[in-house]
């Protein structure tokens, strides 16, 4: 059976493919929804002597990032209209996910990020957030980037407590994390495992998720675990837990977050000014796919963006790019795919202008392109 790509929110309406993006995959929530008790300290196995000395110190680290970060993960509950989800025949649509409060110079208070898909169109007023001590509160505020799968919710008190977002540019391949959420209805689970990979790109979210750039790890991570923070021994948030890879739906150890320092970025400019701007170039991409695609087009590699379509009137058509080109590089940066050209463009101020390295006629050429504008997104309050 081919796996799927499944978001983690748990839909109140019951099991079904489909529904807000292609190939998703949604679970019901479990019945338990009490606050789960301390956890017990990681047990391990001693497997070789060189292990002795790390298990027990491993362990008590687990413990203290665990109670230095719980406290300001929430679980996430929303009432979504129904006109903002197209599986739900008319009724509102209750959705179930995870959060992690965060603190933001200037503004009182603190943020709870969690995933857009888990919020949705619902507002304030259909927001409940679940602390670590049982309490809910409501947002006075929600901040949406669908194109990212971020939206903010602002809870206006100052006595919550939070954890830093950290640096997911230090990221490394091996590297021990934590997840923490709410995964069928369990508040407050911690699942431990690695980065197992950074910059992955080639997942299918469906087309209202733009940014395609994740952190791959294999830390157990289900239903109700969207929005939930992916955090390291230091108990700083590395990524936002999204998405698995699944054949039924549950972990299969092959699961996706948003990387904080794409978090960073889009927050800063959703409470800065509201909205998220972006460049664009105004073209169709499809990857190269193949060593057989790659050959037959004469690259010696499988990288770079193909263009599939060139919209008229758009910068990429200004520059003179062309259906069958196949860009290069950025800049300095070589392209390791579509959605790799998607992130660094997006990044851009619109009316910069940059170089792309392109591959025409089984030769490299260079085009100077003046970067465009990208849609935008609104906050809203009650």
């Amino acid at each position: 059976m081919k796996s799927k790509l499944a978001f983690l929110a748990v839909c109140g309406g019951g099991s079904f493919a489909g529904g807000f993006v292609a190939d998703a995959v949604w679970q019901s929530p479990a019945t338990v929804t009490a606050h789960a008790p301390p956890l017990p300290a990681v047990p391990t196995r001693i497997a070789a002597d060189s292990d002795k000395a790390l298990s027990p110190v491993l362990s008590d680290r687990f413990q203290t990032t665990i109670r230095k970060v719980s406290p300001a993960v929430v679980a996430v509950d929303a009432v979504k209209p129904a006109a903002s989800d197209p599986t739900s025949k008319g009724k509102p649509v209750e959705e179930s996910g995870s959060g992690v409060m965060v603190k933001i110079p200037g503004l009182t208070g603190v943020i709870a990020i969690t995933n857009n898909h888990v919020v949705g169109a619902a507002t304030p007023s259909k927001v409940y957030v679940t602390l670590s001590d049982g309490r809910i509160v409501q947002p006075t505020r929600i901040w949406a980037d669908a194109e990212s799968d971020i939206s903010l919710l602002h809870l206006d008190d100052d006595t919550l407590p939070s954890i830093e977002l950290g640096d997911s540019d230090r990221v490394y391949r091996g590297q021990w994390v934590l997840a923490f959420g709410s995964p069928f209805g369990l508040n407050q689970t911690v699942t431990h495992g690695i980065i197992s990979a950074t910059e992955r790109g080639q997942i299918n979210l469906g087309s209202t998720i733009r940014i395609k750039e994740f952190l791959q790890t294999d830390a157990a991570i289900n239903p109700g675990s969207s929005g939930g923070p992916l955090v390291d021994l230091d108990g700083k948030v590395v990524g936002i837990n999204t998405a698995i890879a699944s054949k039924s739906g549950d972990n299969s150890g092959v699961s996706f977050s948003i990387p904080a320092n794409l978090v960073k970025r889009i927050a800063g400019q959703l409470i800065d000014k509201g909205t998220v701007t972006r460049g664009y170039l105004g073209v169709q991409l499809a990857s190269v796919l193949d060593p057989a695609e790659a050959l037959r087009l004469g690259l010696s590699r499988v990288s770079g963006a193909l263009v599939e379509i060139v919209h008229p009137g758009t910068p990429a058509a200004a520059s003179g790019l062309k259906q069958g080109d196949v860009i290069l590089r950025l800049e300095d940066i070589g392209l390791r795919d579509e959605n790799h050209l998607i992130n660094l463009v997006s990044a851009l101020p619109p009316g910069q202008k940059v170089q792309l390295v392109i591959w025409r006629d089984r030769k490299s050429q260079s085009l100077t392109v003046t970067v465009g504008e990208y849609g935008q997104q609104k906050p809203r309050s009650k």
